[in-house]
């Protein structure tokens, strides 16, 4: 009777052991998973930031439309940017704003799908280079349209004074709308 009463025991701690081994091989492969799937999405975030992000290669750009209303937070800008295609990431965008503190100015302005942070924000912080200044033209049709369509589009419409005098602008509430 001794002697099974020692191989029980010998069975439960082999048992014992190799159940912690496994337990401890699970719970290192979960946090090494975790440790690159992390470094991986910071990567990506800070590649979005400091890096020539672009949505889309020159090939196949879009020409967009924003217009930016006085009030708009960056939040606000960022969400209509990354609606329309032309970010990857708003959180990474209104983040580079505040880092180089920079101010985005009301206006509207064409921008494309390929354009890196960098050249949106230095169109979108220049007021000089708005299509439409905020006192010309209240109501204004904005957004993504293909390039390889017709070049006279909203913006010329807008400079024409076509949209506004007619009062059929397309406008939804967030101050932008797809051109036609």
């Amino acid at each position: 009777m001794a002697s099974r009463s020692t191989s029980v025991k010998v069975t439960l701690k082999v048992s014992s052991f190799i159940l912690r081994l496994l337990m401890n091989i699970v719970f290192y492969v979960l946090v090494v998973v975790s440790v690159i799937y992390t470094s991986n999405a910071a990567f990506d975030f800070t590649y979005q930031i400091y890096g020539p992000d672009a949505v889309d290669d020159t090939a196949h750009a879009r020409k967009i439309y924003i217009k930016i209303n006085k009030g708009d937070s960056t939040m606000d800008i960022a969400e209509k940017l990354e609606l329309y295609h032309a970010i990857e990431n708003k959180y990474s965008f209104a983040l580079k704003v505040k880092l180089q503190e920079l101010v985005l100015m009301p206006g509207t302005y064409e921008i494309y799908s390929s354009m890196t942070y960098d050249e949106i924000l230095e169109i979108i912080t220049d007021y000089s280079k708005s299509i439409v200044k905020d006192d010309e033209l209240e109501d204004i049709d904005a957004g993504p349209e293909s390039i390889s369509g017709d070049e006279a589009s909203a913006g010329d419409e807008a400079s024409s004074g076509e949209g506004s005098s007619s009062g059929q602008g397309n406008s939804s509430g967030d101050g932008a709308a797809t051109g036609q």
